[in-house]
């Protein structure tokens, strides 16, 4: 590697001193790197061209951002744990420690995860790795959903919202909704409702490309959230159309493909 870029969460001091520390390391390897806050997406995105890496260091919100920052480019990220949760990001600090050195020399496996790409009411668009929500605002009240799959009716939800899910998400959000676990390297879509009226509602599995369509009828606050970071007002009528994108995910891993289970496992008893 020639060039990589370290993405840390701006409010973790630690991962402010270690975005330090694994740049040295990389200057002493002739691995020149560039630092930048994780919620600076902006400022990231023109650095990235000619990176052959970026590392996450912070929790799996930390890592979220920095793969939208690395998709349009295709440069894969390394997730490094210093939160809370790290389902996905696989590292801890001592191990991406003793590790670093033999990454910058070329060690690893990719693995190409599913993405999302939202189009908004407004014409924008935007990519989720998880999820996107289309639910209530802050009241409390329930919402009608109508939605359709490939432009033909599925029904009309009234629930707290509806959630479009990757295999990645599946271990997210959905799952604490009620919806299944999904393999990573699954392209299929997961639809769950939110806390539906009545509780009859079951999550459907879709084909990988499904074209999903939203509508939303309310009288109250609605918004629709890409992987519970970017968030924007709905008012009653507007649609939302989401799709499995053309672009992946790309993360490098060190770790067995394997243990991916043990962590569902770990997670399910409480353990993770």
């Amino acid at each position: 590697m020639k060039r990589i870029g370290i993405l840390f969460h701006p409010r973790l001091e630690a991962a402010i001193a270690l975005a330090r520390e694994f740049s040295q390391v990389g200057e002493k390897q002739g691995v020149a790197s560039w630092l930048c806050s994780a919620w600076e997406e902006a400022e990231a995105l023109p650095q990235v061209p000619g990176s052959d890496l970026l590392l996450s260091l912070g929790g799996d919100g930390t890592l979220l951002r920095a793969v939208r920052v690395a998709v349009p480019h295709s440069v894969p990220v390394l997730g490094i744990n210093l939160g809370r949760l790290g389902f996905m990001a696989e590292l801890g600090a001592e191990e991406a420690r003793k590790k670093l050195p033999a990454i910058l020399r070329g060690e690893g496996r990719m693995e190409e995860r599913a993405l999302l790409e939202a189009r908004l009411p407004d014409g924008r668009s935007g990519f989720a790795l998880n999820e996107v929500a289309v639910a209530r605002g802050g009241v409390c009240r329930a919402i009608w959903i109508n939605a359709w799959v490939d432009t033909e009716p599925l029904g009309s939800y009234r629930a707290d919202g509806l959630i479009v899910a990757t295999a990645t998400g599946s271990t997210a959000y959905a799952l604490s909704v009620g919806g299944p676990i999904l393999y990573p390297h699954s392209q299929d879509l997961l639809l769950i409702p939110i806390s539906p009226h009545p509780c009859r509602s079951a999550p459907l599995i879709l084909p990988p490309d499904s074209r999903v369509e939203l509508e939303v009828r309310t009288d109250h606050q609605a918004v629709v959230s890409l992987d519970g970071q970017r968030e924007t007002p709905l008012k009653s009528g507007d649609r939302v159309e989401v799709r499995r994108s053309q672009h992946r995910a790309r993360l490098l891993r060190t770790q067995p493909a394997g243990l991916f289970y043990r962590r569902v496992a770990d997670r399910l008893t409480g353990k993770g």
